[in-house]
């Protein structure tokens, strides 16, 4: 008996010892010949909506689309425990695989090179680790009462103009979103989404952790979090921009361990989500340091070239694909505090403001390395109301859930705007920030709002100020009674335009005194945007009143 338990003991010690002599690795090929796809049949490999989304911008196919080789994937098998994944942006598999067919793979004369991205198990990781770079900070979850939740989460999103999306009828509907997360953990059960499944919105799901595990709604809620913030549609607790939007929710981020197996993890998630056609990605992860100090990044580093997972982000807008990002929770290091892929080009990074609009202190900084602003855009990430994995609802700390907001505010003026290109959304966000006229790499172009980059290009007025004097108040607008302060004349004459030209009102105004503001009458019309004309003699003056 004691013999058997020592026998026992060795196989379970030699157990673990070769458990960790195995390792995750990628393995690059140096070609991309094609036996079976082509270009001219794209149809076999990306779905029409992957393929309308590249020819409704301009977007052409290129080698990066094609599937890698077949007869790569099938030598690198017979050379390895496991094969995980292949990836066809990076021309890559990553498997599972010891020292021994380590050295064999890399000796095969189509492979460019094989790197260890992590290792088997989790030897001396983390026991617990937040979401890095989108950290969920100080989470206070209590039920609220329906005045309460309505008071918060109205503030959060009035900031963006969703309230005025909501108004004009855009909701998301046609836009298909992805979310890379942790974890879904209760997404399935939980009341405030529920009609993603009544509507059948949930369109796709993938566990790139664990390629076994079918089921997202598992492991981890900071995605539900992250997707409360887009998708939740509970007007007792949350009614978030986009709810009518399409969704692929997939599994990226480990949470006991960091290592740069969760970027090749977020590449294949990307590709994933490119063939069938995705339009937006949001992504409340980043990376910055690792439980393996040699795969950490620096400042100089975060050029959007050099951290795979910016390449991925890269690629993912090159293929017409809005990728929205937390810019990282490391403010507290100062100037060049972003994490990856917050720093690729051509993405939105989203930082973090508190109720005063300030920056908050813990939201990272730019520039990255080669100069580029960065936030580009920030909301509210402060205290921020959202739903937990068992429908209670609270606030919680993080530019984790700064960049989801901006994402459901993208699909709804996506949905309004379905012509403009991923480049055009952008500008027109960029143009309609607080601090559009100027960026700074704390607060990027400020915050962005709906009624701004919807109407901003239909309505465009001269607002240079002349010696004259000329305010509207109070604008925005709510109720029938507006102030002008205009010229000097006692008499003038107003006239209020629709976004279409159309004229709403006409009518002249008078005052005692060219030291009082005129004081208009306006007639009731709906919400929205419109174009005030008053007229004195020669001088004429137009500028933007937004009605509430």
């Amino acid at each position: 008996m004691g013999k058997t338990k020592i026998l026992l003991t060795f196989f379970f010690i030699a157990s673990i010892q070769l458990t960790y002599s195995q390792g995750k690795y990628a393995v690059h090929y140096k070609f991309k010949p094609q036996e079976n796809f082509s270009l001219e049949n794209a149809g076999e490999f990306l779905t029409t909506k992957s393929i309308d989304r590249r020819d409704r911008q301009g977007i052409l196919l290129d080698s990066l689309d094609l599937p890698i080789s077949n007869r790569y994937v099938e030598v690198v098998l017979q050379n390895c425990e496991t094969l995980l994944y292949n990836s066809k942006w990076m021309n890559a598999s990553v498997v599972v695989a010891n020292q021994v067919q380590v050295d064999a793979i890399s000796n095969l004369d189509f492979v460019e090179k094989v790197e260890f991205v992590a290792p088997v198990g989790n030897p001396g990781g983390r026991i617990f680790r937040g979401i890095k770079g989108g950290n969920t900070l100080n989470l206070k979850f209590r039920l609220k009462s329906k005045k309460e939740a309505s008071e918060v989460y109205d503030f959060q999103n009035s900031l963006l103009g969703i309230q005025d999306m909501h108004g004009e009828g855009f909701t998301g509907a046609g836009i298909l979103v992805a979310v890379f997360d942790a974890g879904f953990l209760g997404v399935d059960q939980v009341e405030g989404f529920r009609h993603l499944f009544d509507n059948n919105q949930i369109l796709a799901t993938k566990d790139l952790v664990d390629m076994a595990n079918p089921n997202v709604f598992t492991k981890s809620q900071h995605g539900t979090n992250v997707l409360s913030l887009i998708a939740a549609n509970s007007p007792e607790r949350l009614v978030s921009g986009a709810p009518d939007a399409d969704y692929i929710l997939c599994i990226t981020e480990d949470v006991p361990t960091e290592y740069r197996i969760e970027e090749y993890n977020w590449l294949r998630a990307a590709e994933f989500a490119d063939s069938l056609g995705v339009d937006i990605i949001n992504s409340s992860l980043g990376y910055l340091d690792f439980d393996d100090p040699t795969m950490d990044y620096y400042a100089e580093n975060l050029d959007g070239k050099t951290a795979l997972i910016s390449q991925a982000a890269a690629i993912s807008a090159q293929k017409g694909i809005l990728v929205v990002t937390s810019v990282g929770n490391y403010g507290g290091r100062g100037e060049s505090s972003l994490t990856a892929p917050a720093d690729a080009e051509g993405v939105l990074s989203i930082g973090s403001v508190d109720s005063n609009s300030n920056r908050s202190p813990f939201s990272s900084q730019g520039p990255n390395a080669l100069g580029k602003v960065k936030p580009e855009l920030t909301t509210f990430g402060q205290s921020v109301y959202m739903i937990r994995s068992n429908g209670v609802v609270g606030t919680g700390n993080g530019t984790s859930f700064s960049s989801p907001q901006i994402a459901a505010l993208a699909a709804g003026l996506w949905q309004a705007k379905p012509e403009w290109s991923k480049d055009k959304l952008i500008a027109e966000l960029l143009k309609s920030g607080t601090q559009a006229n100027n960026p700074d790499s704390q607060l990027g172009y400020g915050i962005p709002n709906f009624l701004r980059a919807y109407y901003g290009e239909v309505l465009s007025v001269d607002e240079k100020t002349e010696n004259s004097v000329w305010k509207i108040y109070p604008n925005p607008h709510e109720g029938t009674e507006l102030f002008v302060l205009f010229g000097n004349s006692l008499e003038a004459n107003f006239r209020l335009y629709d976004v279409s030209g159309t004229l709403v009102s006409e009518q002249g105004i008078r005052r005692d005194s060219n030291q009082d503001p005129f004081k208009v009458n306006l007639p009731f019309v709906g919400k929205g945007l419109y174009m005030v004309e008053v007229q004195s003699e020669a001088i004429v003056k137009r500028t933007k009143l937004i009605k509430r």
